[in-house]
């Protein structure tokens, strides 16, 4: 009875320290990352799987960092922003990050509905108001972190599970992964290539790393954390963006499916080996959908909460409020528009060009800093990595606005 007690606590505490990255994996990966990996599969085969490694690549690198920063300070990240480059400065990152989170959170209420509609046969619309119910109704529990860390594990192992019996119905063909492996770039593939490094490398969602960390040593300041805690959600997003670009590789592309929303990708199955394998992938975008619903919208207002002078804590109410707020304007554009519409796309894509190549810049100026790291200071190969992966952000940032501004 002591050994399994103590195996329990021992399994317990590995998933209380890998909590964070399991988070940062789950708001990551929702319904536009479903989308972008299906029609990359659907257009161009497997020849676009090399370009979902290196953006995970670049995303465990800063994720990594974003843990060492939480690791070596007490101090939030935005408290850290407002001593090197002031409090506006501050201020503008978080009101930033709440307007990009509330502009995309119309698309993960939108997943949840469709993805319980199809399932159920009742109204999206109806789902919708019930998820969200349900996610503001949960941020007002005792622990709230705690809630949100479970349910992402939860909601993660429910993705996976879905997913991977998905891949084994597909029955891809292994020779075509390795080709997908090498580097190319399919005519035309450019802009859906960068639409996924702007999803799967989330400097956002690094960045929230950091806030994820802190608030499980407030929860359990004996519980040992290391930078390395949040390789294994990173690997975990990768490996679902990598097993839909599969499915998506054989079973649309071969059929001519021209992808443009999740769903798809239930359809084309259905028929071909029937109706449960349809909802077994529904199942995996209600997961995706559900856990970026709670987890975008916490990041928005979980930052803009810091920004304003209350320590970016979930256990405070002026956050909760905010994190409720970004979930409520997501339902009202998902119920009047069905979608999130293309001026509010706009005005979140022309916010993000401004806001991330900072951020990313910020982290690494700070990480880069040894009378705040001690330790945690990067590494001279951190600092080659991390520096091609700020360029890479900043090729982003001017290729996002040739396309928004002088196209």
């Amino acid at each position: 009875m002591g050994n399994n007690d103590k195996g329990n606590r021992r399994r317990s505490g590995l998933l209380h320290v890998l909590g964070p990255g399991i988070i940062t994996a789950a708001l990551v990966f929702g319904p536009s990352k479903m989308t972008i990996t299906s029609k990359l599969g659907a257009t161009y085969g497997y020849d676009l799987l090399w370009a979902i490694v290196v953006a995970i690549f670049f995303m465990a690198v800063f994720t990594s960092m974003a843990s060492r920063i939480a690791l070596a300070t007490d101090r939030s990240f935005l408290s850290l922003i407002k001593d090197r480059w002031g409090k506006p400065v501050s201020v503008l990152v978080g009101i930033g990050v709440f307007l990009v989170t509330a502009s995309f959170q119309a698309g993960n209420s939108t997943g949840v509905g469709i993805s319980l509609a199809e399932t159920t046969g009742l109204s999206s619309k109806v789902w919708i108001l019930l998820a969200n119910a349900l996610g503001i109704a949960l941020l007002f529990f005792k622990g709230f972190y705690k809630i949100l860390e479970k349910i992402m594990i939860l909601l993660i192992v429910i993705m996976l599970g879905s997913f991977i019996v998905t891949f084994f119905l597909a029955k891809p063909s292994a020779g075509n992964i390795a080709k997908g492996l090498v580097p190319s770039l399919p005519e035309g593939s450019l802009g859906l290539v960068i639409a996924l490094f702007a999803s799967a490398f989330s400097i956002v969602g690094a960045l929230y790393q950091s806030y994820m960390v802190q608030e499980r040593r407030r929860l359990s300041p004996d519980l040992r954390q290391k930078p390395s805690d949040s390789l294994p959600g990173i690997l975990i997003l990768g490996i679902m963006a990598s097993i839909v670009l599969i499915c998506a590789a054989s079973v649309l592309h071969p059929a001519g499916v021209v992808v443009t929303k999740a769903t798809d990708m239930s359809k084309t199955l259905a028929p071909l080996f029937g109706e449960y394998a349809a909802h077994l992938f529904l199942i995996g975008l209600f997961g995706a959908s559900f856990s970026s619903l709670i987890g975008n919208a916490s990041v928005g207002g979980t930052l803009l909460g810091d920004a304003l002078g209350y320590k970016g804590q979930l256990s405070s109410n002026v956050v909760r409020i905010l994190i409720a707020l970004v979930m409520i304007i997501g339902a009202f554009v998902a119920l009047q528009f069905d979608k999130a519409p293309l001026e509010l796309i706009v005005l979140a894509q022309s916010v993000t060009i401004l806001v991330v190549p900072f951020m990313g810049i910020a982290m690494f100026s700070i990480s880069n800093d040894r009378s705040i790291m001690g330790r945690y200071v990067n590494t001279p190969l951190t600092k080659l990595v991390a520096g091609v992966g700020l360029l890479l952000l900043l090729v982003l940032a001017v290729v996002n606005i040739k396309e928004l501004f002088f196209k």
